[in-house]
This record gives structure tokens, C-alpha cells and sequence, in this order.
């Protein structure tokens, strides 16, 4: 979560066009990148991989910079995290959920265009099982500490750069790809490519995410208990 800067608050049609259009180019990167990805390497999962990481991380070091001032959470997890942390107003958390889930499945459309496929066709990925679970709890809590640690101690301009290297990471150090957002999880059964996960395997992902959320929750108010370092 990215506190804005400005010393005025604010107006929420900004804060939803925002995270709106933020979460859209999350998708069109994570999504657009699988695609490229398979088809530059097609016989190559771990490049595959590292392609879409890479584009992953990259993309959220931008969008996190042209956003911040505004909103930038992109993430329902992060947007309710911040909501029990006091950081946000539980009047915004409802919209802002739904800006974050259309803007995400629209830039996966998006990204489907793009490369000349069905606008929305349904992943048959299955990702499911006690292991992907558990990655995605480990995924959420790893993120919600690394956004709300740096708020809490006042390092907002390292959030871009440190939330990308995060999951660039944790794409590999998981075993799930670290989905950790509910609104990227939704998005992804869109699109049957590299990124994409089949439907019935998403409600688990998004129950796992906010276990993570109540997790995070915990630990940051108990080692991070005021906004003070």
C-alpha cells in the first residue's frame, strides 16, 4: 500500500481510476509476458519463467512510481490489509476491490488482444493442492510485510523497487508463481496461457491470500506497532 503524498486528500474517482488503470497494466504485463514468453521459448518452462518474473517485477516498479501519489495498492489483499492497519477508510475498501478486479480482468483482455487471441477463454490450468495453498499464504504474508514495514517506518520511495524484487522472487521461491492478489487470481482464469489458473482452482488461492492478509495483520502491528521507526 502507497500512502499518496499530496497534503490534501485524495477525491476517490481519482483513487479508483487509479488502482483501476494500475491494475489493468499489472495484468497486461504479467499475462502479455506469459504469452511472449511461451513463444520465444516454447520448449523452455524455467525461461518461461524468468521471462514473465522479470517482466513482472519490472512492470510493478513502474506502475507503483506513476501511481503512488495517488494510489497504488493494485492488490484487494493490500487494500484490506491496509484497511485494519487504519491506513485506509473502510468506505474506500468496497470500491476499491472493484476497481482492482475490472481493471484486472480488462488488461487481461487486453493482453489476449494484443496477441491475437480470444478475448476471454477460460485457463484449464489446475492449480490446486495443499502445497499451492500453503505457498500462497507464505506469498500474501511476505508481501503485505514488505509494503506495510517500509509504510510503517516511512520508506515510501523504496516501495516500487523492493515490492519488484519481492515477486520476482517469490516467483521462483514458491511453488504456486505467488499469485498473493485476489484481483490477479480472477483475473488469470481469463486467459488460457502460461499465467493463466483454470476457475475452479481460484476461490482456494483467494481463501489462502487472506489467511496471509490476517497473518501479515498481526505481525506488522506486533513488531511495527505505530507509523514511527
Amino acid at each position: 500500500m502507497v500512502e499518496a503524498t499530496e497534503d490534501l486528500p485524495v477525491p476517490l474517482s481519482r483513487t479508483l481510476l487509479a488502482e483501476g488503470l494500475g491494475t489493468m497494466f499489472l495484468l497486461i504485463g504479467v499475462v502479455g509476458s506469459g504469452i511472449m514468453a511461451e513463444r520465444l521459448s516454447p520448449t523452455d518452462v524455467g525461461l518461461q519463467l524468468f521471462q514473465n518474473a522479470a517482466a513482472t517485477a519490472a512492470v510493478l516498479v513502474a506502475i507503483i512510481s506513476i501511481f503512488g501519489s495517488i494510489s497504488a495498492d493494485f492488490n484487494p489483499a493490500v487494500t484490506v490489509g491496509a484497511w485494519l492497519l487504519g491506513l485506509r477508510s473502510g468506505r474506500q475498501v468496497p470500491a476499491m476491490l472493484a476497481a482492482q478486479v475490472l481493471g484486472g480482468c480488462l488488461g487481461t483482455v487486453v493482453a489476449n488482444l494484443m496477441f491475437d487471441l480470444a478475448w476471454v477463454d477460460l485457463s484449464t490450468k489446475t492449480r490446486s493442492g495443499g502445497h499451492l495453498w500453503l505457498a500462497e499464504v507464505v506469498a500474501t504474508l511476505g508481501l503485505l510485510l514488505v509494503i506495510f514495514s517500509l509504510v510503517r517506518t516511512a520508506r515510501h520511495s523504496a516501495i516500487p523497487y523492493v515490492v519488484g524484487a519481492y515477486i520476482g522472487g517469490a516467483y521462483y521461491f514458491t511453488s504456486s508463481t505467488s499469485f498473493a492478489n485476489p484481483a490477479v487470481t480472477v483475473a488469470r482464469t481469463i486467459s488460457d496461457t502460461f499465467a493463466g489458473i483454470e476457475p475452479s482452482s481460484a476461490p482456494m488461492f483467494i481463501v489462502m491470500q487472506a489467511v496471509g492478509v490476517g497473518l501479515a495483520v498481526v505481525v506488522v502491528r506486533t513488531l511495527f506497532p505505530s507509523s514511527g521507526r
